[in-house]
């Protein structure tokens, strides 16, 4: 199959929560689905250094720190705010509660990309979330939809590993079963 010229779309947004890390090690729970994926805008987050020799930039490097940027929703699932945000629910009155002392929880954060040929799938290891704003206005002659937007930080693993993406090349069963777990590399786990 040929490479994809353009990408288009954001769709498949899934979250698969960090359960425990045994000695550095990551291990994901199962991808649990976000529907009404609106917009994803990640920035490369890493400076560059430069060593000056002979009165030139004679060695660069770039930090590859991850990325960070913002997750824009129809509506963020209550399974998302219990699972990384830490709201906990009430279990007489089924309320879920947003508490000041209450620790977010890491993440990998799946998605996929339309394309000419085929779907791009990726996977960021390593996120945090920050609460979604709250906003909503007044209903006029139109119902205008208004939107949760969270911010996203992905960061390395112990190991390095920052993100995966599928390409034209990728088994077909690595491809089909990227939604049901998180695909790692088998030299490179964790």
């Amino acid at each position: 199959m040929a490479d994809n010229k353009v990408k288009f779309g954001l769709k498949n947004v899934h979250y698969a929560p960090i359960t425990s890390t045994e000695g550095g090690t990551a291990v994901f729970g199962t991808p649990v689905p976000i529907p009404g994926a609106v917009n994803l805008s990640l920035d490369a987050a890493g400076d560059t250094s430069s060593f000056y020799a002979d009165n030139m930039a004679y060695f660069v490097t770039a930090a590859n720190d991850g990325y960070s940027g913002t997750l824009e929703m129809a509506l963020i699932p209550d399974s998302f705010r219990k699972d990384v945000l830490g709201e906990v629910e009430d279990a007489t009155d089924k309320v879920l509660v947003e508490n000041s002392a209450a620790e977010g929880k890491n993440f990998a954060f799946l998605f996929e990309f339309s394309g000419d040929q085929k779907a791009t799938r990726h996977v960021l290891y390593n996120c945090t979330a920050t609460r979604p704003s709250m906003s909503s206005a007044t209903t006029t002659n139109t119902k205008e939809p208004t939107t949760d937007t969270l911010s996203l930080t992905a960061s390395p693993l112990a190991n390095g590993n920052v993100k995966a993406k599928t390409t034209a090349e990728t088994t077909p069963a690595a491809y089909d079963n990227w939604f049901k777990t998180v695909w790692q590399p088998a030299e490179l786990e964790g």
